[in-house]
């Protein structure tokens, strides 16, 4: 049964905030924005997932760009391989420049042409060493997540105890987010951030969400019972018979979570339209997915978001997504197809009340399954290999890993992706 949804409406609330006061800004793809500045979305996970209603999603497409930079991936071939085309355009425009650099249009007959954006996405796909050159989008946020370069000093007392080397080594900011959360919960330095001053100018485009902070809190005693009561939902459980440690052993003994977990993140540049609700269903994602690895409950979302904008040609997309109210003519309308079959079991006025009120009104949220579908999930093997370290478990991931459950919408709205 799906859940309450009010991220839906906090969405159609922002389209229409920016519609209303949004002002006239010039950006880099030459679109022209509408923006306002300093706007936040919350969400309660235990309402359902995340993603939005009021069009359909690409799932698929926001559980591998994830995975790509949960892989510490910043090849493109990845996400070809599983059918997610939203960074081509980035890789392109990388390509295309760099092409014009070194064959500018005053040199003379080429000896090649440029490839097109048909032609170029086909390379990368069938060419490993094209696509190690041309797919790459240099130290984004799958780099800066799992493998963020510091330089520090390196003393060789050998040679000279007071004369220092520069070393480098890389941090794993994903991995040392979770260490931190198993040892120190309560840290208030449970953060990843991909806002590399020194590397900015390497990236083909410098991170829109540029970190995230996390913070967990201790679960009450009836909190972990109905966590316990939703898992053993065939049994009835008598908690008023039983003292208080004998259930504690009991929720400990069944490995019942003791915590829960919140996510915020930080994003400066926000494309409303498209970007948003991909952004809000990723982060949803990451979250389930640290609450899962530390066994915590995911608790709530919450998304502080900066220039906040629709492009010029996205306003009458928006407009559609925030929907209008049906007229009254449309409901007679609605009740004469539908014929007297659906009024036969309720009163005409309580059949009408319970109608879609707007063109887009939300549908009941979904809820996700996590499941590790390889081998290594048995226990024998398990027995013999031991646990998986977190980046084997990352590694093992695969998009058809996160299922989707009685996902509801209304259709895509398709709208030009700026770059």
């Amino acid at each position: 049964m799906g859940l309450m949804n009010n991220i839906d409406r906090q969405y159609q609330s922002l389209l229409q905030d920016i519609l209303d006061n949004g002002v006239k800004k010039e950006d880099r793809t030459g679109t022209g924005t509408i923006s306002v500045f300093g706007r936040q979305i919350r969400h309660k996970m235990s309402e359902g997932f995340p993603l939005l209603t009021t069009k359909k999603m690409p799932w698929k497409s926001i559980v591998t760009e994830l995975l790509w930079f949960l892989r510490g991936d910043t090849n493109i071939k990845f996400l070809l391989d599983y059918n997610c085309h939203i960074w081509n355009g980035d890789a392109y425009k990388n390509y295309e420049s760099n092409w014009l650099k070194e064959n500018p249009p005053m040199a003379g007959p080429y000896t090649d042409t440029c490839l097109t954006m048909e032609e170029f996405i086909k390379k990368i796909k069938t060419d490993e060493e094209f696509a190690k050159t041309w797919g790459e989008l240099g130290p984004i946020y799958g780099k800066q997540w799992r493998s963020w370069r510091h330089h520090y000093p390196k003393t060789y007392p050998e040679i000279n105890q007071y004369e220092q080397y520069i070393g480098v080594k890389n941090v794993d900011q994903i991995q040392n987010l979770i260490n931190d959360l198993k040892t120190n919960p309560d840290s208030r330095r449970l953060m990843v951030n991909a806002w590399n001053v020194g590397e900015l100018d390497q990236m083909v485009l410098p991170p829109c969400h540029y970190g995230f902070q996390v913070y967990t809190r201790e679960l009450s005693l009836d909190e972990r019972k109905n966590i316990w009561n939703k898992h053993n939902f065939s049994q009835d459980m008598s908690w008023h018979n039983m003292e208080e440690h004998d259930i504690t052993d009991l929720l400990n003994e069944d490995n019942i979570p003791t915590r829960a977990i919140s996510l915020m993140w930080n994003q400066r540049s926000v494309d409303t339209f498209l970007g948003l609700p991909f952004n809000i269903a990723s982060y949803g994602l990451l979250l389930e997915i640290i609450a899962k690895e530390v066994n915590m409950v995911p608790d709530e979302l919450i998304g502080n978001l900066g220039d906040v904008h629709l492009y010029s040609n996205h306003l009458d997309a928006a407009k559609e997504q925030i929907g209008r109210e049906f007229t009254e003519e449309e409901i007679i309308e609605h009740l004469q197809k539908s014929g007297m079959d659906a009024l036969k079991n309720e009163p005409r006025m309580e059949y009408i009340s319970k109608l879609p009120k707007r063109t887009r009104q939300p549908f009941p949220l979904p809820t996700i399954t996590i499941t590790e579908i390889n081998w290594y999930q048995h226990e024998k093997v398990k027995e013999h290999l031991g646990e998986k370290t977190l980046s084997e478990k990352i590694l093992s991931y695969r998009p058809e890993c996160f299922g989707l459950l009685e996902y509801q919408s209304h259709p895509t709205i398709k709208a030009p992706l700026s770059n």
